[in-house]
């Protein structure tokens, strides 16, 4: 009895050796993937970041995080399949709906980059992710109320034409990947009005909230002459005004312009209509940054 008793003893302490063994390996096979990444908003409730690394042509899941309003992830170090990490070529970074039925990336890549060794450099730019950092993207406005019929209140609409070509587009901007468009915007009294999304520089935008009863010209812009938000009083005057041009993902996660302000124009406080004003690069300011380590 004392030997049976002996050799049941020594089968349980092997037996949790064993299965101690296992639990280590099973740490053992994962790393850590870490974020120092500068530059991102909060996204609201509805929305969040999701990290993937591409193995093998593959996208699989790098960890998911929020961004407070100081920009601070909610986190930075991510536990990772260790061979999925060494495997890794590129990391991508995307915005997701919160919560998230679809398992896969959304078409709303906003970082991405190669691993080089350990790191992988992030960058909008990333063909993987918008495509370009928009360093070399230019524009410029016109004010004028084409909408009204009538040649009154011609400070209180912003287009982003140029008259002496035609006219013709003003807008120098990249063509953007499915997940992203266009939104011009018009920042009155301290309060930013949209002008609408687009796509193509010399086609009508997406809204006319805010025109006349006539059609306007074939190009972004807007007329602010009836249902001004609240607190704003239209028709106004944009002199002394900034207008901007934002990247917005689609869909957007919130009706104020989002980070990514590759063009802004301060309206000269003695503005005269239908007078061709340019615009400055905004890009190096608002586009994120970072990287990863492996």
């Amino acid at each position: 009895m004392f030997v049976m008793r002996n050799l049941l003893l020594f089968a349980a302490v092997s037996l949790f050796v064993f299965s101690a063994c296992d639990d280590d390996d099973d740490v053992l096979v994962q790393d850590r993937l870490s974020l120092n990444i500068s530059g991102l908003e909060d996204l609201g409730d509805d929305y969040a970041y999701e990290g993937w690394l591409i193995v093998n042509g593959k996208a699989v899941s790098a960890g998911i995080f929020n961004v407070d309003g100081s920009g601070a992830l909610s986190q930075n170090s991510f536990a990772i399949d260790s061979d999925d990490l060494a495997n890794a070529s590129a990391y991508v970074l995307t915005i997701e709906p919160s919560p998230d039925s679809d398992p896969g990336p959304s078409s709303v890549h906003i970082l991405a980059g190669d691993f080089s060794g350990n790191q992988a450099n992030l960058s909008v730019g990333h063909s993987s992710a918008i495509g370009s950092d928009f360093s070399t993207s230019t524009g410029s406005y016109i004010l004028a109320t084409p909408t009204d019929g009538a040649d009154t209140n011609e400070n209180s609409g912003v287009w982003w034409l140029d008259p002496s070509a035609g006219p013709g587009a003003a807008l120098n901007l990249p063509n953007l990947p499915a997940g992203w468009k266009y939104e011009g915007w018009a920042v009155i009294d301290g309060v930013p009005v949209t002008t609408g999304k687009f796509t193509s520089l010399d086609s009508a935008d997406e809204s006319a909230a805010f025109s006349g009863s006539q059609a306007g010209p074939p190009f972004p812009g807007e007329d602010f002459l009836m249902n001004a938000p609240s607190g704003l009083t239209f028709p106004t005057d944009l002199a002394g005004a900034t207008v901007v041009i934002s990247v917005e993902p689609e869909p957007d996660n919130s009706a104020a312009p989002f980070l990514l302000k590759p063009l802004v124009g301060m309206v000269p406080s003695d503005a005269a209509d239908h007078t061709l004003y340019d615009m400055s690069n905004n890009a190096q300011a608002t586009n994120p940054t970072g990287s990863v380590t492996r």
